[in-house]
C-alpha cells in the first residue's frame, strides 16, 4: 500500500481584499475534513459578524507587540495600519498531526514565509478586474470611502506581487475557483515527494501484473 506522509501541507492562500479568497477557504474546509484554516492575530477593529477565536485573535497593539517580543510568529505583517499574524504553535500541532493547514495572509507575510519555508503552496487569489474588485469593497458597506481608497490602492501593488507565488486563481466565479483551489491541493498530496513508503509486495504485484499484460 502506498502511505501518505503524517505531516501535512502549508498552504498560503492570498489576494487583496475583496479577491474573495476567505469565502474560498471556508468552501475548501466544508469540502475537506482534513483542512484546517489557521486563525491570525489581528489589531483591527471587530466588525459586524465578526467573532473572536473563530475570524480573528482580536489583541491590543500591546499584546500584538509582546507576542512580537516573545518570537510568537511564524509571520506578522503590518497592513492598512493594523497588525496581522501568524501563531507558530497552531500551525506545527495541526502539521503534526497531518493536516494540511491554509494560512490565509497578506502578500506581505506570505512572502516572509516564502523565505523561510519555500516548500509551502503559495496560491494567489486574483479578481476578474479592478473595476470588480472596487465593486466588492464598495458593497461591502463596512468601511469609509478612505479605508476603501486605501485598501484599493494596496491592491493594486499585491496584484504586481502574483508572480512570487506558484499559482493564480482569478476568482470570477467561485465554484469554479473553489475548484481549482481544491485541484491543486489534491494533485499536491499526489506528488511522489509526499509519500513516505511503499509497500514492496505491493510494487511486485503491480510490475508483475504489468509483465503478464505485455505479454
Amino acid at each position: 500500500m502506498i502511505k501518505k506522509r503524517k505531516r501535512g501541507n502549508l498552504i498560503v492562500i492570498s489576494g487583496p481584499s475583496g479577491s474573495g479568497k476567505g469565502t474560498i477557504c471556508n468552501e475548501l474546509v466544508k469540502r475537506n475534513s482534513n483542512l484546517w484554516i489557521s486563525i491570525s492575530c489581528t489589531t483591527r477593529n471587530m466588525r459586524t459578524g465578526d467573532k473572536e477565536g473563530i475570524t480573528y485573535y482580536f489583541l491590543t497593539k500591546e499584546e500584538f507587540e509582546t507576542k512580537i517580543n516573545n518570537n510568537e510568529f511564524l509571520e506578522y505583517a503590518k497592513y492598512n495600519e493594523n497588525y496581522y499574524g501568524t501563531l507558530k504553535s497552531k500551525i506545527e500541532e495541526k502539521l503534526d498531526k497531518g493536516n494540511d493547514v491554509i494560512l490565509e495572509i497578506e502578500v506581505q507575510g506570505a512572502l516572509k514565509i516564502k523565505n523561510i519555508l519555500p516548500d509551502t503552496i503559495f496560491i494567489f487569489i486574483m479578481p476578474p478586474s479592478m473595476k470588480e474588485l472596487k465593486n466588492r469593497l464598495e458593497n461591502r458597506h463596512t468601511e469609509t470611502e478612505d479605508k476603501i481608497l486605501s485598501r484599493f490602492k494596496i491592491a493594486y501593488k499585491e496584484i504586481n506581487e502574483y508572480s512570487k507565488y506558484n499559482y493564480v486563481v482569478v476568482n470570477d466565479n467561485l465554484s469554479d475557483a473553489v475548484n481549482k483551489v481544491e485541484s491543486i491541493i489534491t494533485s499536491t498530496n499526489c506528488r511522489v515527494d509526499r509519500i513516505e513508503e511503499l509497500d514492496l509486495d505491493t510494487i511486485e504485484e503491480v510490475l508483475h501484473e504489468s509483465l503478464v499484460d505485455m505479454n
